[in-house]
């Protein structure tokens, strides 16, 4: 295979643009008559923040000793409930509904929504909440300061430890850590990723695009093609299903 069909998006855009502006000059100079880059296009360079983890190294993550239980919860809630980071650390005890293992979130559009929980979850979360009823589900290390500019809002402090509410760049900076490791680029990964890892790997398990909508709750369908691109042999095997001369038909 021509070695330019699989080439990174990064070097073909590079070079596409080079010739894009040799042809432009070449044009002004008459040199060239017809555009021999007319007909190529821009790849779309695909972001570490959305690359899959491995079922396997999440795991070691989610129950390896070494990291914290607050941290190991927050992982493991995350890629439960396939949810936005932002939506889960602004969690409060009071959203969570542990018989029917759920939480109402506010969606990036501001709509109320449930977000669901496996058992792995439910075997931990109750020993981060350690009896507590009402505050922020996820609290920073120290207590909040009571005065100042630091001095965050009443809702977002425990008011039984008075520690305030983890932030974004604090938990983001802790998985990057325990996951360098881990990772092959040895950066670590992104809070985003464990979403992304959780719709891929039930895309994987043949969930469909309107199950995976329903997880996401993303509002358009559009926005779930990179999970459900299941090519050609799926395309031949719901033809064949769907053909109405075969003879043996599933009951």
């Amino acid at each position: 295979m021509d070695r330019w069909n699989t080439a990174a998006a990064a070097t073909w855009n590079r070079h596409l643009s080079a010739l894009v502006s040799f042809t432009t000059w070449a044009q002004r100079q008459e040199l060239l008559i017809t555009n021999p880059a007319r007909r190529l296009e821009r790849r779309k360079s695909a972001r570490r923040g959305d690359r899959a983890i491995p079922r396997t190294r999440l795991e070691t993550l989610f129950t390896d000793p070494a990291n914290a239980l607050r941290e190991r919860v927050l992982w493991r809630l995350l890629y439960d409930t396939a949810a936005r980071a932002e939506e889960i650390l602004t969690l409060n005890i009071e959203d969570l509904d542990p018989e029917f293992r759920r939480a109402r979130v506010t969606s990036k559009g501001g709509a109320i929504e449930y977000v669901h929980w496996a058992t792995p979850t439910a075997r931990i979360l109750p020993r981060l909440l350690a009896g507590r009823t009402a505050g922020p589900v996820f609290l920073a290390d120290r207590r909040a300061p009571a005065s100042g500019s630091r001095a965050p809002a009443a809702a977002d402090i425990c008011p039984v430890t008075g520690r305030g509410r983890l932030s974004y760049p604090r938990a983001e900076y802790l998985f990057k850590t325990a996951s360098a490791n881990l990772d092959p680029h040895r950066q670590g990964w992104t809070l985003h990723q464990l979403r992304h890892s959780a719709l891929q790997h039930l895309a994987q398990a043949g969930r469909t695009a309107p199950e995976l909508q329903a997880k996401s709750r993303h509002q358009h369908l559009a926005s779930l093609g990179r999970y459900v691109r299941l090519g050609e042999e799926t395309s031949a095997r719901i033809t064949a299903e769907a053909d109405p001369a075969q003879r043996r038909r599933a009951r």
